[in-house]
């Protein structure tokens, strides 16, 4: 395995996930981010180089401060040979099972391989599976900008974490209070404030450049400010380059309905969200 820290091949690496969209989605999204100034502080390991057939994204070994914090150690992967991903998940220096983490790949083939694996070291796995969506024409969907008077577009701040937290269903600790507040002083996001400065509607993005934890207060709810917020955080990534992509369950038929309004498709593919404790951490 090696670790690509040359500026120059990971612009050419960038340059080729790009071209194998959508189904490099998530390491692309993670690369991008490494090129644009590594906000998060990842790393990318391949199998080889230039001719890979498995890329990984994660985090540098000195941000993971606590080992049962798998919201702080997300990993994503694609890989064009399942063999070679088997190969490259059970090297000790690639990945530390001993160590709680997150996985996140569109494969199915990279599900069952790390399932096998979880199960020969007594690792608790917990999945989580999404279906992939994707705007097809995002410089389109950016451009309309959206007035919510007496609201106005804002920005999430750290401030607002504890909010988020309570209000994000794969929130429930301080880890994840931790994690929150980091994506609003890492990555782009986008809000809308009512009167006190207070968010009422917003939409975050993360590590691997997908939108996520996209919530409007029930009072608020209805009136169009999801479109807003949707449209102001679009704008915000593709001034980056980055494609507007995410993740729904395949039963919230509602996100699904105000997704399919705003142009949004559902690809053929599972967003594969796993996190791993070990089960002495349990």
């Amino acid at each position: 395995m090696l670790i690509l820290t040359c500026s120059s091949k990971l612009q050419l690496l960038e340059s080729v996930l790009r071209k194998g969209l959508p189904e490099t989605l998530l390491v692309c999204g993670a690369v991008m981010h490494i090129n644009r100034g590594n906000p998060a502080q990842h790393e990318v390991v391949v199998d080889s180089w230039p001719e890979f057939k498995v890329v990984l994204t994660r985090p540098q070994k000195e941000v993971v401060k606590d080992n049962r914090d798998y919201y702080a150690n997300l990993h994503a992967a694609f890989y064009r040979e399942e063999d070679a991903c088997r190969r490259l998940l059970e090297n000790k220096d690639a990945v530390d099972w001993d160590k709680a983490f997150q996985l996140q790949g569109l494969q199915d083939g990279l599900y069952h391989a790390v399932k096998v694996m979880a199960e020969a070291r007594r690792v608790h796995m917990e999945p989580y599976f999404y279906q992939a969506t994707l705007h097809p024409d995002a410089a389109s969907f950016c451009q309309n900008q959206l007035r919510s008077e007496p609201l106005h577009l804002g920005t999430l701040s750290p401030s607002h974490a504890a909010l988020l937290n309570d209000t994000w269903a794969f929130a429930s600790n301080d880890w994840s209070l931790r994690y929150l507040r980091s994506l609003t002083e890492n990555f782009p996001n986008a809000c809308l404030l009512d009167e006190e400065s207070q968010p009422v509607a917003w939409c975050l993005s993360d590590a691997i450049g997908s939108m996520t934890h996209a919530y409007t207060l029930p009072k608020y709810r209805e009136k169009g400010h999801m479109k807003t917020v949707f449209q102001a955080l679009a704008r915000k990534l593709h001034a980056k380059d980055f494609v507007a992509y995410g993740g729904v369950l395949p039963e919230n038929k509602a996100s699904k309905k105000f997704l399919f309004s705003q142009g949004f498709e559902l690809l053929p593919l599972i967003k594969h969200v796993l996190l791993f404790t070990p089960n002495h951490m349990k």
